[in-house]
C-alpha cells in the first residue's frame, strides 16, 4: 500500500501528465489543421508539430513506465516489457531533445541580432542549418540506439533474477546510462548556449533602445523583457528535466526509494507539461485559437445549465 507521500507525488505526476498531454495535443492539432488548410508547412510549424507529437508520446511512455515501476515492479522480470519501454522512451526522448534544440536554434537565428559574418551567413541559410542539425540528431539517435540495445542485453544477463529496485551498488550501471545520454546532454548544452546568446542579444538591443528611442521605449522594453523571461523559464525547465533523468537513473541503484523515484518523475514531466503552455501564450495564432476553444466550452456549459434548469 503506497504511503501518503507516495500518493501525493503520484497525484502530482498524473496531473502534470494529463495537462501536458492536453497542451501538446492542442499544439499538434492546431498546427496540423493549419498545414492542411494552407496546403503547406512552414519550418516553425514543422518544428512545433514535431515537438508536440514527440512530447505527447514521451509523456505517455514516461508515465506508463512510472506506474509499472511503482505498482507492478515484477513485470520487468518477465518477457521483454522493460526492453520495449526503454527503447520507446529513448526514441521519444531523443526526438523531443532534437526538436527542442531545433526550436532554440530557429529562435536564435530569427530573433538575435549580431553583425558577425558567421551569424549572418547562418541566418541566410536557416533551412540548410535546420537540415544539418536534424541529420546530426538522426545519426546520434542511431548510434545511441545501438548502444541502448547492447547495454540492455548486458543488464538482462547480469541482473536476470533481480527486480529493478535491487540492482547492485556499482558504478557500471550508472556509467552505462551516462554514455547513453551523452548525445542528449550535448544537445542540451547547445540549447542552453543558444538561449544565453539570444538573451545577450536582446539585452544589448534593450540597452541601445534606452539610449536612442524615446517614444515607444516602454512598449518595446516590455516585449523584450517578456522574451527574456520566457527563455529563462525554458532553461530552468530543461535543467529540471535532466535532474529528473539523473534521479530516476540513480533510483535503479537505490533500493526501494519510491518517493525519490516519483520526485524524479515529476521533474522529468515538468518540462513537457509547462513549456507547451508557454509556447501557446507566446504564439498569437495558438493563443487566439485557445481563447476561442475556451469561449466555446463556456457557451456549451451555459447551454447545459439552461437545459438542466
Amino acid at each position: 500500500m503506497p504511503s501518503a507521500v507516495e500518493i501525493f507525488l503520484i497525484f502530482v505526476a498524473t496531473s502534470e501528465s494529463v495537462l501536458g498531454l492536453l497542451g501538446n495535443g492542442f499544439i499538434g492539432l492546431v498546427n496540423c489543421t493549419d498545414c492542411v488548410k494552407k496546403k503547406k508547412c512552414s519550418l516553425i510549424c514543422f518544428i512545433l508539430t514535431g515537438l508536440a507529437i514527440s512530447r505527447f508520446c514521451f509523456i505517455w511512455i514516461t508515465i506508463l513506465d512510472g506506474y509499472i515501476r511503482i505498482f507492478f515492479p515484477d513485470t520487468y522480470n518477465f518477457g521483454n516489457t522493460m526492453d520495449y519501454i526503454f527503447y520507446s522512451w529513448t526514441a521519444f526522448n531523443h526526438s523531443t531533445i532534437s526538436f527542442t534544440t531545433s526550436l532554440s536554434i530557429f529562435y536564435f537565428l530569427k530573433i538575435a541580432n549580431f553583425s558577425h559574418c558567421t551569424f549572418l551567413w547562418l541566418k541566410r541559410r536557416i533551412n540548410t542549418v535546420f537540415t544539418f542539425v536534424m541529420g546530426c540528431m538522426l545519426l546520434s539517435f542511431v548510434f545511441h540506439f545501438q548502444l541502448d540495445v547492447k547495454i540492455t542485453s548486458h543488464e538482462k544477463v547480469t541482473y536476470r533474477n533481480t527486480s529493478w529496485w535491487l540492482h547492485p551498488h556499482n558504478r557500471e550501471y550508472f556509467t552505462d546510462h551516462l554514455l547513453i545520454n551523452l548525445g542528449v546532454i550535448f544537445f542540451f548544452f547547445v540549447t542552453v548556449i543558444m538561449c544565453i546568446l539570444l538573451i545577450f542579444s536582446l539585452w544589448r538591443h534593450h540597452k541601445k533602445m534606452q539610449m536612442n528611442v524615446t517614444g515607444f521605449r516602454d512598449f518595446t522594453t516590455k516585449a523584450h523583457m517578456k522574451a527574456v523571461k520566457v527563455l529563462i523559464v525554458f532553461i530552468i525547465l530543461y535543467a529540471l528535466y535532466f535532474i529528473g533523468v539523473i534521479i530516476q537513473t540513480s533510483c535503479a541503484i537505490v533500493p526501494e526509494n519510491k518517493p525519490l523515484f516519483l520526485f524524479g518523475l515529476i521533474n522529468v514531466v515538468a518540462s513537457p507539461f509547462v513549456h507547451p503552455f508557454i509556447l501557446i501564450l507566446g504564439n498569437s495564432q495558438l493563443k487566439q485559437t485557445s481563447l476561442r476553444v475556451v469561449r466555446q466550452l463556456k457557451c456549451c456549459e451555459k447551454r447545459q445549465n439552461l437545459r438542466v434548469t
